[in-house]
């Protein structure tokens, strides 16, 4: 009997949620993404209290927004795009051209390490997603873009946060 409830115990365990997730505050989330660190450790239930309900359904299950209704679709500033969760800077300014999609479009990535290239067949055949270096969902790239790389990041203006340069 007592090795029955041990096994019991033990193949419950596996299913548990580590304890400092269970346990995270909303604060104890904000405080790892100033650091950028461990950020595969805060739980959906908190990133649904940090976002708005369109960049959560983005992020986190890999929603769109309308075509032509991104606030980042038409910005000509100069500055840094980061994900609208983790934090993480992932195009330039310079980087961005007006593909008539009705996303902002990138040609390249600022840092190809926040990035992933994930397969997507969700859509009646195989696409390109992409994702933050956290596992946001960010939109898709595809090779329909212009020179220096051909590539075309289309991504929601809702997975992205704008951050202007400083003025000098």
């Amino acid at each position: 009997m007592k090795n029955l409830i041990f096994a019991l115990f033990a193949m419950l365990s596996l299913f548990a949620l580590p304890s400092q997730a269970a346990d995270m505050t909303v604060a104890q989330a904000k405080q790892l993404i100033e650091t950028g660190r461990d950020l595969d450790t805060i739980p959906k239930a908190i990133w649904k209290q940090l976002l708005t309900p369109e960049q959560y359904n983005i992020l986190w299950r890999q929603g769109t927004e309308r075509a032509f209704t991104g606030e980042l679709l038409n910005n000509k500033r100069k500055g840094t795009y980061v994900t609208a969760g983790c934090r993480i800077p992932v195009f330039r300014s310079e980087q961005k051209f007006k593909s008539g999609t009705g996303w902002p479009s990138f040609w390249e990535v600022s840092d190809k390490g926040n990035i992933l290239l994930e397969d997507d067949w969700s859509w009646l055949g195989k696409r390109t997603e992409v994702l933050s270096a956290c596992g946001e969902h960010l939109g898709h790239v595809f090779n329909d873009g212009p020179a220096p790389t051909g590539l075309r990041y289309c991504i929601n203006s809702d997975a992205l946060i704008f951050v202007p340069d400083e003025e000098e």
